[in-house]
């Protein structure tokens, strides 16, 4: 469905005709674009956009299928970018991913928005309280987004950082450390990390050919050699929180291990415990073995004292046998 339509000129939002093609014919003749905002829309809904505005057919179908890697793609009469939000949910410490699909042309933007969590109507909002970037052209709409995208992903970042650190410590507390659930939570969180990597990753690339920063250097198509450095900010921006991801991702491995270590430790002194207790279980058994075997012809079964001897006897090895295993640590 169509959220929102406007036609914008000279910075300013103006009110323009309903019909998709008239709408870009007079953003055209005044020097402005149009801005078109769609939310999950159907194939029949995109096509009188796709036809208004010679959307190539692979980048529409990437549009309505969805689940696309970020990417920039040119093709002939627009440009083509994939990106993907992060939502992050305190309430669960879960990370989720929606999608922004942006078409641009010489005078339109068309944003395709899959998911609730996209930040596209507070850029709107955003860019329209400042005449002076939204009158740079449909770039400025482009460059919004990723900004405001890639924003939120230094958030979300900060907010895994101290889920880490809340992990970590539940890791290395001595009282909590080896419960059944740390290392559920420990993988839990792991592939929240990656769900945020596969955001972050690849959306390297596209801006850095934004930027002007790719191999071959060149322009791209229907965006502002102006906003190159704008584009390079964001990119430093993405830099950090690739950095910041990668960082997480090698620390909750290392805390994984750290965690399994742990429990063979914990399991070697529970072993070497009932190993000490079954060893001082065995003095007894063998004495009662002895004595119980019933031979007429044994010392000191006559003995009047033979009985209490014998638990003395017992008894003292008992001791013995404790005090070395609980100067070797086992007990």
């Amino acid at each position: 469905m169509i959220v929102d339509c406007a036609v914008y000129r000279d910075g300013h939002r103006t009110e323009g005709p309903e019909d998709l093609s008239d709408a870009l014919a007079a953003a055209r003749a005044s020097g402005g674009f149009v801005w078109i905002g769609l939310h999950e829309p159907t194939e029949k809904e995109f096509a009188l956009v796709t036809e208004e505005f010679a959307l190539h057919p692979l980048a529409v179908e990437d549009a309505l299928k969805a689940h696309q890697r970020p990417k920039l793609e040119v093709y002939e009469d627009s440009l083509f970018m994939v990106l993907k939000p992060v939502v992050y949910e305190p309430a669960g410490d879960t990370v989720s991913t929606d999608e922004i699909m942006v078409f641009l042309g010489d005078a339109f933007v068309v944003t395709v928005r899959h998911g609730g969590g996209s930040p596209l109507n507070a850029v709107r909002r955003r860019l329209e309280q400042e005449p002076e970037l939204l009158g740079e052209g449909p770039t400025s709409v482009l460059y919004a987004i990723t900004d405001a995208t890639v924003d939120h992903y230094l958030e979300v970042a900060t907010e895994l950082q101290t889920d880490l650190e809340e992990l970590e410590a539940e890791v290395f507390s001595p009282d909590v450390g080896g419960s059944r659930n740390t290392a559920s939570r420990i993988y839990t969180f792991k592939r929240q990390v990656l769900e945020f990597r596969r955001a972050t990753g690849p959306l390297a690339a596209p801006l850095t050919r934004l930027s002007g920063q790719g191999a071959t250097g060149s322009a791209v198509p229907f965006v502002n050699e102006r906003a190159r450095p704008f584009f390079r900010d964001v990119s430093d921006h993405l830099t950090r929180v690739n950095e910041s991801v990668e960082g997480l991702d090698r620390l909750v491995s290392d805390i994984l291990s750290a965690h399994l270590a742990q429990m063979s430790v914990r399991q070697n002194d529970d072993m070497r415990k009932i190993s000490a207790w079954a060893a001082m279980a065995a003095i007894p058994t063998m004495v009662a073995g002895i004595y119980g075997m019933n031979f007429e012809h044994m010392p000191e079964l006559r003995w009047v004292w033979s009985y209490p001897a014998v638990i003395a006897v017992t008894a003292g090895l008992e001791v013995l046998v404790y005090r070395l295993f609980k100067r070797r640590g086992w007990l």
